[in-house]
C-alpha cells in the first residue's frame, strides 16, 4: 500500500505540471505532439522526413528525449530546426518536469508545432502525461504485428499509429490484417498511417494531417 500511495503522488505531481504544460503551449496557440515508439522504430527518421515537408510553411520545435546522447538532437538540427536534447540519465521516459525545463530553452512565442520525441520504450512513457495536444506512436513492420496487444496501454492512449518501414513488410512475417484487427479492437478511433523513409510513401499524407492540425489550433 505504501509504495502505491508514493506512485500516485508521483503522477499527480507529474499530472499537475502537464497542466500547466498544456495552458502554457495552449495559450501560445502551438499544436503538440507526443511521438513515442520503440528504440528503432523510427521516430527521428520520420520527424526528419516531416520537418522537410512542413517546414517552410510552419514554425517548428523539438524537444528530444533520450537517456544519453545528443545523437538525434544533432540529426534535427540540420535541418535548421530550434531542438533541445534532454538527456534522462537512464530514466526510461520524459516526464512533465522535463519538459516544462526544456521550454524555458525554446522561443515558444515564434512556434506552431511542438514535437516531444520520447524515450525509445512501449511501456513507462505512456504512464507520463507531458502537457501535449496528442500521443503519436511510431511502430515497425520489424517489431511484429504483435506489439499492440502485447501493449495494449501504449495502442489505446495513442490517437495517431503511424506504421514504419511498409517497403519491406514482403520481407518480413508481419501480418497486416492481423494488425489493422488488433489495434482497432484496442482503439476504434485512432487513425493509422503507413508509412516509408526510405520511399516517401504515406509521407505526404501524414504531413498535410500536421498541417490540418496546426491550422486548426492556430484557429484557420
Amino acid at each position: 500500500m505504501k509504495q502505491i500511495l508514493i506512485q500516485t503522488n508521483i503522477l499527480k505531481n507529474n499530472d499537475d505540471i502537464a497542466r500547466k504544460n498544456r495552458q502554457r503551449l495552449n495559450d501560445q496557440k502551438i499544436f503538440t505532439i507526443n511521438l513515442l515508439g520503440s528504440p528503432g522504430s523510427g521516430k527521428t527518421s520520420i520527424l526528419e522526413q516531416i520537418i522537410k515537408h512542413i517546414k517552410p510553411k510552419v514554425n517548428m520545435g523539438v524537444i528530444e528525449g533520450d537517456l544519453y546522447t545528443t545523437k538525434d538532437a544533432q540529426r534535427i538540427e540540420k535541418h535548421n530546426v530550434n531542438v533541445i536534447q534532454v538527456n534522462t540519465g537512464g530514466i526510461c521516459h520524459l516526464d512533465a518536469s522535463m519538459v516544462q525545463h526544456a521550454l524555458q530553452y525554446l522561443d515558444i512565442d515564434y512556434l506552431d508545432f511542438l514535437v516531444i520525441e520520447n524515450v525509445g520504450n512501449l511501456v513507462c512513457p505512456a504512464a507520463y502525461d507531458l502537457g501535449g495536444d496528442m500521443k503519436i506512436t511510431v511502430m515497425s513492420v520489424t517489431e511484429g504485428n504483435d506489439k499492440p496487444l502485447k501493449y495494449p496501454f501504449m495502442f489505446q492512449i495513442s490517437s495517431v499509429i503511424i506504421l514504419n518501414k511498409v517497403d519491406i513488410i514482403d520481407f518480413t512475417d508481419f501480418d497486416i490484417e492481423e494488425f489493422y484487427k488488433d489495434i482497432k479492437s484496442l482503439n476504434e478511433e485512432i487513425q493509422i498511417y503507413e508509412v516509408s523513409c526510405k520511399t516517401g510513401q504515406g509521407i505526404e499524407e501524414l504531413s498535410k494531417y500536421f498541417e490540418s492540425k496546426i491550422n486548426c489550433k492556430k484557429g484557420e
